[in-house]
């Protein structure tokens, strides 16, 4: 099972021999693909081999490439990763919006759970109890947003009564950033079940291909959070986001068993798809912290 995050740095070319990629620039490096979990391509002066993109598609690896700030800009998405997408496209498009609603309702009492687990981590045990107050109020699609009251109690009790998710500073920077390589995680999974990750429960920006994804992954946020607070970075640079990408390699507890946190998005995901599909929300595995790693 693949576990390795390989971040590329510096200018070098890639290529693809044998089951491995092959990473030249001073030296020659070899790793197993099979061991790979995510590709980082940091640096714009990569060239990559048309072979090596294609065996990365093949084997499910989760490709992201930085811009010039070394900021994650887009990845590497096949056009088809399930054997039976049509099949799967036409259960999501019978989804109903009550389903939807119910399913989300779960989703954001589940992420508001996490939050409060995360405060209550930290010593905050009244704010936690006050985030926890919210959930037996969530309406079926958040019609009243208890989401965004707990967000606001949440990010100030964690990074400070000044802080807002809208300041340019480094701890914005670190969440966005943690943010954006966790979602890549769950645009693979969406991909590899064969749905669509324009179509969601709750987001639905006609401008945003993701929108699935940015519904399944919000009970994971928190865990960058964890990472981020832990960090309290005085600035988000080479060294600090490579840091930040040690949270792929969390375990977490998931339906019974200690699981790398890729392999819990795995397992997460496939269970929603089972659940909603049943239309039986007991069926979602849903995972617990390990703050003794962190």
């Amino acid at each position: 099972m693949s576990w390795r995050t390989v971040v590329i740095t510096s200018s070098a070319k890639l290529d693809y021999q044998m089951g491995q990629l092959i990473v030249r620039t001073d030296e020659t490096k070899k790793i197993f693909i099979s061991e790979i979990c995510s590709l980082v391509v940091e640096n714009t002066a990569v060239s990559m081999t048309a072979v090596l993109l294609n065996e990365l598609v093949q084997r499910k690896v989760k490709v992201v490439f930085c811009d010039s700030k070394r900021n994650p800009s887009f990845e590497l998405s096949p056009y088809y990763a399930s054997y039976d997408d049509s099949s799967k496209i036409r259960l999501q498009i019978k989804w109903t919006e009550g389903q939807k609603a119910l399913f989300w309702k779960e989703i954001v009492s589940e992420k508001i759970r996490k939050q409060a687990e995360i405060l209550n981590h930290f010593g905050m045990k009244e704010k936690s109890k006050q985030l926890l107050s919210y959930i037996p109020s969530i309406d079926p699609g958040d019609a009243t947003n208890r989401e965004g009251f707990a967000a606001k109690i949440y990010f100030n009790s964690l990074f400070g009564p000044v802080f807002s998710r809208t300041s340019e500073d480094p701890i914005n920077a670190a969440l966005n950033y943690g943010y954006t390589i966790l979602l890549s995680q769950f645009n693979r999974e969406t991909a590899v079940c064969g749905y669509l990750t324009q179509l969601g429960f709750f987001h639905d920006n006609i401008f945003n291909h993701f929108n699935l994804s940015c519904d399944l992954m919000e009970p994971f946020r928190p865990i960058i959070d964890l990472y981020v607070k832990n960090m309290s970075p005085e600035k988000f640079e080479k060294e600090e986001k490579h840091k930040l990408l040690e949270f792929i390699n969390y375990t977490v507890e998931i339906n019974g068993r200690n699981e790398y946190l890729s392999n819990a998005v795995s397992k997460y995901v496939r269970s929603v798809f089972n659940a909603i599909n049943e239309n039986d929300i007991s069926k979602i595995h849903f995972y617990s912290f390990n703050f003794d790693e962190n």
